[in-house]
């Protein structure tokens, strides 16, 4: 089972070795990596031509995040794809067996784990703690998603249902998932573990303003799915993020 990886990135070049290191590393023999560079200028192009023909990359202009993100899909092979940013990185060498495991065994259309928020220059230090917990549909009526970077979700299901609706510009990921596992009822597979280590500093959450932007995108993602949520759906869902800063 080839399991497909796609970074984006954009002037990534202080952090994109560790994100490219931690895929290259992996004890999984089957993995496609596919880096979709949004024609970086700062010295992102010149690292990823020095790893040669141990990953796939492109770089050229995009229409942003999830136009890159839809690109890295149409190049891919694999049997499912995971998605992480040119900052994030695997927290350990064994996540895409677990992930190709989990797979084989439940047979379900997608899968997820935790993630771990880190400090930006130590990545030993844990800010934010994001436990998913067992898979429940109707989860979402109270405010949950998977982390977009620890989800995992089959090539078939990205083919019958589409991609990334270019026109969000922070809750794409989170239309995607509510579309897949909401609207059209996909299975799901929780591994408890942290699949994914991502450094502070997200679109969505850099700024009050830019997560406001994120919950009308969050609306309007259900509207334009013809789902209607609970009253208190999308009030719950940035309250939730609260208890990410309880780290134990």
């Amino acid at each position: 089972m080839k399991i497909s990886i796609i970074t984006v990135a954009f002037n990534s070049a202080a952090t994109i070795k560790d994100t490219i290191d931690s895929v290259l590393a992996q004890d999984y023999p089957s993995i496609e990596y596919i880096i979709v560079d949004g024609g970086s200028k700062d010295g992102t192009v010149e690292i990823l031509k020095s790893y040669g023909d141990k990953i796939k990359w492109v770089s050229e202009k995009d229409n942003g995040i999830y136009d890159a993100m839809n690109k890295g899909v149409k190049m891919a092979t694999g049997y499912a794809i995971g998605v992480m940013g040119s900052d994030d990185f695997y927290p350990n060498n064994q996540v895409i067996s677990k992930v190709a495991k989990a797979f084989k065994e439940s047979k379900a259309d997608s899968v997820y784990g935790d993630l771990y928020y880190v400090d930006f220059a130590d990545t030993n230090k844990i800010v934010r703690n994001w436990i998913s917990g067992s898979y429940n549909r109707k989860r979402f009526l109270n405010g949950w998603m998977p982390p977009h970077t620890a989800f995992f979700l089959t090539k078939a299901a990205y083919d019958k249902y589409g991609f990334y609706n270019i026109s969000y510009r922070s809750a794409g990921d989170y239309e995607l998932m509510l579309r897949m596992l909401y609207k059209h009822k996909l299975s799901s597979f929780y591994i408890p573990e942290v699949l994914m280590k991502m450094r502070t500093g997200g679109t969505s959450n850099a700024s009050l303003k830019n997560r406001i932007r994120a919950n009308k995108e969050d609306r309007r993602a259900w509207a334009e799915n013809g789902l209607v949520p609970r009253w208190y759906t999308l009030y719950a869902k940035p309250i939730s993020k609260l208890f990410q800063w309880i780290v134990k």
